[in-house]
């Protein structure tokens, strides 16, 4: 407990009793900042209104991409996935958009494809149609830290006999807007 003390995550009140300390307010406080929370929800409910489809935001954490933020469809048949779903980083468009920008060693098995990569460092966006489940299609695009840095992947998700097989060709540029628009938001932070 001493140590603890020495940290500030306990403190003893003035009858000399351990309590917890001002450094676990800290970092609960910090923990609830959570910019990109806070950034995407007005866009994705855009997104979801231009698209008339399910939009989702996607963080990677370890070999997992994770649903940090969700727009759902509000009627009819929808691609619902409700927000800390965990995904494989084996397929779908979200774990290409997460993968492209990645070290070579953080690449897992079963999407380690070199050439898909580069495309979608090219594009700029990702899609994909029945990979990750049959009947389905997304399209997504990466979201910047104000470094630059690739942090998370904002996507749409639908039916493929809405989207498509080639989901990219329409729904490609909003979703590069999207993205765009929650990355401004985060270096206006």
């Amino acid at each position: 407990a001493v140590a603890l003390s020495h940290h500030r995550m306990v403190a003893r009140d003035v009858q000399g009793r351990f309590m917890l300390g001002p450094r676990l307010m800290e970092l609960a406080n910090a923990a609830g900042a959570d910019h990109l929370l806070a950034a995407s929800g007005a866009v994705l409910n855009q997104l979801r209104h231009v698209t008339g489809e399910s939009a989702q935001v996607y963080r990677r954490q370890g070999n997992w991409r994770v649903c940090v933020a969700s727009a759902e469809r509000p009627v009819g048949l929808h691609d619902s996935i409700p927000i800390g779903t965990q995904l494989s980083m084996k397929a779908g468009s979200a774990a290409q958009v997460l993968l492209a920008w990645e070290d070579q060693n953080r690449l897992v098995e079963g999407l380690q494809d070199a050439a898909m990569l580069a495309s979608v460092r090219r594009l700029g966006w990702a899609q994909s149609a029945g990979e990750r489940e049959r009947g389905t299609a997304s399209v997504s695009a990466p979201v910047r830290s104000p470094s630059g840095k690739v942090i998370a992947a904002v996507s749409i998700s639908g039916p493929i006999e809405r989207l498509s097989m080639q989901p990219g060709r329409k729904y490609a540029e909003v979703v590069v807007d999207a993205a765009h628009k929650i990355s401004q938001a985060l270096r206006n932070v």
